[in-house]
């Protein structure tokens, strides 16, 4: 293609250059607008402009991109719902060996989870999860970061619905699911090992803490955990409290005396003395109703020396058993002799029925997805079946959609349908041609030179123009020049473009959303706070990328 007229190709830039800067940086002094806004400002002035026509415009728009993304977004809503990521942070600290089993069961789980529910969820959620192991094994916090966002970005290479230039790859090349995964299931499973080793090799001294003092830190956070719930004494406010005192190192009891009552005026008087003992024995208070004990004066000494000899008598087995009650009791002495009385929990507890409610519609939750990736892999419709999927469990769910549907990134939808028109207005100025036309000599995909031209390309592209725009900028051209060598040369193009693209999110902090996202989660998580540096990232992230891509690039076919 030809280049446009100077007045299109200068106006055409500027609008593209305008949405590149707010696209990378979102909060740019003169004009912190964000990227969504960005990425419309950059579509009105290419209309403006006259760049291309408000036709034009529409057309630019991937609605089967739109429908694929949508789908995939809902879908990991109800999965997050589901308690699908609660059991993958679970996954990460179950039976853990150590810092460095920690390290690679993170990299690990982090690429299966991106493969199949893109990258940004999985670091969404699983973010602070690695921040609260890390702070449990006393353990440094940027290593496990690093492995989580950078597994991410190479895990979300294998299937189409991995990351959003996938998707974009998905729509154009027309490649089938499983075709894309069989194409790149390998260079991804040895990505994630490399990976992991230069991650080891880089920490390891800093990851190898003495055996007791990552006991002693589990011990403190275990220590904290359970005096968050603590048990302590009942209080009740018709109730005088007269004394206290401890009856063993779990137990605090409240020890209550009533004060003597004169009855019909006689010399013999009834005393209606208690020493009543409540020991809170569960999480809820609960008032429960308890009848007097009138007490004979004449019995008087007798029963107060054995309230004093049982206050003052150690509990022996046969109390302590008494002690060891159910969670929803509180242990009362009443002058020493010990009762359970069962108290009703304030909470709502959960139902049987409830229970298996809940588990069934987990169920449910897991088939479909399971459905839909079966359907991916048959090669049915990638939008459709993702909208099917996430129409299908509203439909289940049963309740209003409004709380799962407002979960959903609109404003991603609204950046890729401005990021289209920018694109497609750019592409019309005939430069992103033109500089093709004049390195696709040197580009050809069937050559290792070749190869190794385009990755440096791609690579380069992604980092400074952001890895879903090098996507729609460069996919067709690469595809076409492939193409005209033989079928299979451009399908392996798509897959060179897909593979470079996404790896190459991890040479800087800014390389993609998924690296943003863990380093805001972990700066912003309460009581957990971390803040993810530049230099940091850059230090591992420049030998990362390069090792691993070139690695990959060797295994595709």
């Amino acid at each position: 293609m030809a280049l446009a007229s100077t007045e299109k190709v200068i106006l055409g830039s500027i609008a593209f250059a305008i949405f590149w800067v707010l696209a990378v940086f979102p909060s740019v002094p003169f004009l912190p607008v964000g990227r969504t806004a960005g990425s419309l400002l950059g579509a009105m002035l290419m209309v403006i402009f006259r760049v291309i026509t408000p036709e034009q415009a529409y057309a630019a728009i991937d609605l089967p991109i739109l429908g694929l993304l949508f789908g995939t977004m809902v879908v990991s809503v109800y999965l997050e719902k589901a308690d699908m990521f609660n059991y993958l942070g679970k996954l990460l600290s179950w039976k853990s060996k150590g810092a460095h089993d920690l390290l690679c069961r993170i990299c690990l789980i982090s690429a299966v989870s991106s493969a199949l529910f893109t990258n940004d969820t999985s670091c969404v959620v699983l973010t602070e999860f690695v921040l609260k192991i890390a702070r449990q094994h006393n353990l440094p916090p940027h290593p496990f970061l690093l492995a989580l966002a950078s597994s991410a970005n190479i895990g979300s290479s294998a299937t189409l619905i991995g990351n959003p230039q996938n998707l974009v790859i998905a729509i154009q090349s027309k490649i089938s699911f499983g075709s894309f995964l069989v194409g790149l299931l390998p260079p991804m499973l040895i990505g994630i090992l490399v990976n992991a080793l230069i991650l080891l090799c880089m920490y390891w001294k800093l990851l190898s803490i003495q055996k007791d003092e990552e006991d002693a830190a589990a011990e403190l956070v275990a220590e904290e955990d359970v005096s968050s719930h603590r048990f302590s004494p009942a209080t009740m406010s018709h109730f005088t409290s007269l004394n206290s005192q401890e009856g063993n190192s779990r137990f605090e009891p409240m020890d209550i005396q009533s004060p003597p009552s004169t009855v019909n005026g006689n010399a013999d008087q009834v005393e209606s003395r208690r020493t009543i003992s409540f020991y809170k024995v569960g999480p809820s208070l609960s008032t429960f109703y308890e009848n007097e004990i009138p007490q004979v004066s004449s019995s008087a000494p007798a029963l107060a020396r054995n309230s004093t000899a049982s206050e003052e008598t150690p509990h022996n087995g046969a109390s302590q058993k008494k002690h060891e009650t159910a969670a929803s009791d509180f242990v009362v002495s009443v002058n020493g002799l010990n009762d359970v009385f069962p108290v009703k929990h304030m909470e709502e507890k959960e139902t049987l029925s409830s229970r298996y409610k809940r588990i069934l519609w987990k169920s449910r939750v897991y088939l479909v997805t399971v459905g839909m990736l079966i359907s991916l892999l048959m090669g049915l419709n990638m939008s459709w079946t993702a909208i099917t999927a996430a129409l299908a469990l509203v439909v289940l769910d049963f309740k209003d959609a409004h709380s799962c549907l407002e979960k959903v990134s609109y404003s991603l939808l609204i950046f890729f349908c401005g990021m289209f028109i920018t694109v497609d207005g750019f592409n019309r100025t005939g430069i992103p041609s033109t500089l093709w036309d004049w390195m696709e000599p040197h580009a050809k995909v069937n050559r290792a030179s070749g190869i190794a031209v385009l990755a440096v390309v791609i690579l380069v592209l992604s980092n400074v123009a952001s890895n879903v725009p090098t996507v729609l900028l460069l996919g067709g051209p690469v595809a076409a020049s492939a193409a005209a060598i033989s079928s299979v040369e451009e399908k392996k193009s798509w897959l060179i473009l897909a593979w470079v693209s996404t790896v190459a999110g991890n040479l800087s902090l800014l390389g993609s959303a998924a690296n943003l996202i863990v380093c805001e989660q972990a700066h912003r998580a309460p009581d957990l706070g971390y803040t993810l540096s530049f230099w940091n990232h850059l230090k591992f992230g420049v030998p990362s990328t390069i090792i691993v891509t070139a690695i990959g690039l060797m295994l595709i076919r």
